[in-house]
């Protein structure tokens, strides 16, 4: 066995014949009567109480601890008691993400899920407290994709746990506890004359940013980081025709935006008709716009560079 019992209300002392006798101890009657103990990993002792008649209670936990330092699945009583905050504190210490990742992380985390688990112990967690937070942030308005982003922050926080022997089990992974569903609901795009209304009513230096929204599908995050090298069109003038879809084919070159990349990228994605376009691949190399079933308007000609 990993340890021993003790009886803190008896102790065993020789007896007048020499034989070893029962007598009672100061503590008698006082508190909890048995004390299961061990030695950890660590090399520190460790102990758990168990109230009168419940020996046989103490000797099974006993025998658990044993059994899972040998199966390597062994967990510290005290490491469940670190709060959730401090240990996405120090997990976010050690992501090795852009920082732009990391920088976005920390927001969600510190606005919409440290204020209402971070005070909580992480071993204390059960689906009743992350469908109550989750319910929270419904009440909120926070749209279902955004939920979903920050439930998988939390779940990652409780993996990193498990994995370095915090907890047992990631409470995110329960069958009652669901991740948001995204809205079904399907995008209906800008028609070409709102597009261009908008374009028309933004300042000059930020008009340019119109073209690859509408044109390519890039979200405003898209637009505003991509470093636009150039932008080719086979068509030389503006291309407002009133439809809802490019005509001719406009080639956008893009240099990669990650930090130490210094070189455009060789790839070229085709966007067939009636099809959305990867935001990511616009942004991650050469993009060829060839018809793209999307409201567009002007696609490229004589744009200034950003």
């Amino acid at each position: 066995m990993a340890g021993h019992i003790q009886d803190r209300w008896y102790k065993t002392q020789p007896g007048p014949n020499g034989k070893p006798i029962r007598v009672k101890t100061d503590r008698h009657g006082i508190g909890l009567r048995y004390r299961a103990r061990y030695i950890g990993p660590d090399g520190t002792e460790k102990s758990k109480s168990f109230p009168d008649k419940q020996k046989r209670k103490a000797e099974t936990w006993l025998s658990n601890v044993e059994a899972d330092m040998s199966r390597g699945d062994y967990i510290a009583p005290e490491a469940g008691k670190v709060t959730f905050e401090q240990y996405a504190t120090r997990w976010m210490k050690t992501q090795m993400t852009d920082p732009a990742t990391r920088e976005a992380v920390e927001m969600r985390l510190r606005l919409h899920v440290l204020p209402h688990i971070g005070k909580r112990p992480i071993g204390s967690f059960n689906p009743t407290h992350l469908r109550l937070w989750m319910r929270g942030l419904e009440d909120a308005g926070l749209s279902a994709a955004y939920r979903r982003g920050i439930f998988a922050h939390v779940s990652t926080v409780f993996t990193a746990a498990v994995e370095d022997r915090v907890i047992r089990a990631n409470p995110c992974s329960a069958r009652s506890v669901k991740a948001p569903r995204l809205d079904p609901r399907k995008i209906k795009p800008w028609p070409s004359e709102r597009v261009k209304a908008v374009r028309e009513a933004l300042p000059e230096k930020y008009r340019a940013m119109v073209d690859p929204a509408a044109g390519c599908g890039l979200r405003q995050g898209r637009c505003s980081g991509s470093r636009l090298r150039t932008w080719t069109s086979s068509v030389a003038s503006s291309m407002w025709s009133g439809k809802s879809s490019c005509s001719g084919a406009t080639r956008l070159r893009s240099a990669q935006g990650r930090e130490g990349a210094g070189r455009s990228s060789a790839r070229v994605h085709r966007l067939r008709v009636g099809r959305a376009p990867d935001a990511d691949a616009c942004c991650r190399g050469d993009v060829a716009v060839e018809d793209v079933g999307r409201p567009a308007g002007h696609c490229g000609a004589d744009l200034p560079e950003l």
